[in-house]
């Protein structure tokens, strides 16, 4: 496997882009969705749940999507459509986090962003390590975005999903960690409405796009702005929290730092090593306010707490409990590049990608 992630060039309507994805990644978007066959089926006396259930179950967040964001279930189609796989699979994939009420609980995700007032060059800097089942990894790639109707985008994302992690032409950038709120419902599965913030025009433009109501239930939207702005906004199904980046950083794992959210939060106990990676993160980032996109990389390898660190070896022969870092990415806002490894930063090369208007 080289160490430079695939990049994909898209570009016309929603489907066509769909379409487009599917044709150039059908291998990947198939092995997805076998490993997600293959998680449902290892996990079924945790969940009582089987393929053919956990497709009936996604049928019934679909609706709630395709009436606030119609032209993102247009792009599901039309994945499954390029990658010749049906597209009830891929709805499963999407709505994967509701269909199986997170009882994964996989503590996934390392996210933290510097402005100009902490970077060496006056940068906007954003940092995310992608965490999640080892399997997942040959299935990464990026997304180079022209839509017809909305800015152009480059995003990360693997298997059957939509992309939802990156950047936009407008100066807006988006990285998710996963949550555990204990008031989830039936609605719009948060990969779908986090998919809607690659389109906004301005922060309070992607905030509303998260808070869209009906959620299914959510994540925290590390939402930061070319003019340095930047938001932790901690959703659930009912609520959100917001936690403005003052002092000129921000850090977030996977648990709430919120206190109305974190009265929200379930099992709290499960989520250790999310607090210890979050304060880990937070240490190294205030060492210094001369950050730079190699001094970001730097924390994005920290093994304090292995396996369970911010670079994240958490391998175990269990499926269930096995997790890794498969991609990390360093965005740097201000002059519209992503510098992503392919899976462990500690062992690969970050390259760079550029997001052309």
């Amino acid at each position: 496997m080289s160490d430079r992630l695939p990049m994909i060039q898209v570009q016309g309507s929603h489907s066509e882009i769909g379409s487009q994805i599917g044709e150039s990644m059908r291998p990947q978007i198939q092995h997805g969705i076998e490993n997600a066959k293959v998680m449902i089926q290892k996990a079924y006396d945790q969940l009582q749940l089987t393929w053919d259930g956990a497709i009936i179950q996604a049928r019934k967040y679909i609706p709630f999507a395709e009436e606030r964001y119609p032209q993102y279930v247009d792009e599901m189609k039309g994945i499954a459509e390029g990658a010749n796989v049906p597209y009830e699979e891929i709805r499963v994939v999407n709505a994967m986090e509701a269909v199986t009420s997170d009882a994964l609980h996989l503590t996934k995700c390392t996210s933290f962003s510097v402005n100009q007032s902490m970077t060496a060059k006056g940068d906007v800097l954003i940092a995310h390590n992608e965490d999640w089942t080892p399997d997942e990894e040959p299935d990464v790639f990026l997304i180079h975005a022209k839509p017809v109707d909305e800015p152009p985008f480059l995003a990360m994302t693997y298997g059957g999903l939509l992309p939802n992690i990156g950047f936009n032409a407008n100066g807006i950038s988006q990285c998710c960690d996963s949550v555990y709120p204990n008031d989830s419902r039936m609605g719009i599965p948060r990969v779908i409405y986090s998919r809607a913030v690659l389109a906004a025009s301005s922060p309070a433009d992607a905030i509303k796009r998260i808070l869209v109501s009906q959620r299914a239930a959510g994540y925290n939207h590390l939402i930061v702005h070319e003019s340095g702005e930047m938001y932790n906004i901690e959703v659930s199904a009912r609520q959100f929290g917001m936690i403005y980046g003052e002092d000129g950083y921000l850090v977030h794992t996977n648990f709430y730092l919120d206190p109305l959210m974190r009265a929200l939060e379930d099992e709290p106990d499960e989520l250790i090593s999310a607090r210890v990676r979050y304060y880990r993160a937070l240490r190294l980032l205030k060492q210094t306010d001369k950050h730079t996109v190699r001094t970001l990389q730097a924390i994005q390898k920290d093994h304090i707490n292995y396996p369970d660190s911010i670079c994240n070896h958490g391998i175990d022969k269990n499926i269930l409990n096995s997790e890794k870092t498969i991609m990390s990415m360093v965005i740097d806002l201000t002059n519209r590049q992503m510098h992503a490894a392919w899976g462990s930063p500690c062992k690969s090369t970050y390259n760079t990608y550029q997001l052309n208007d």
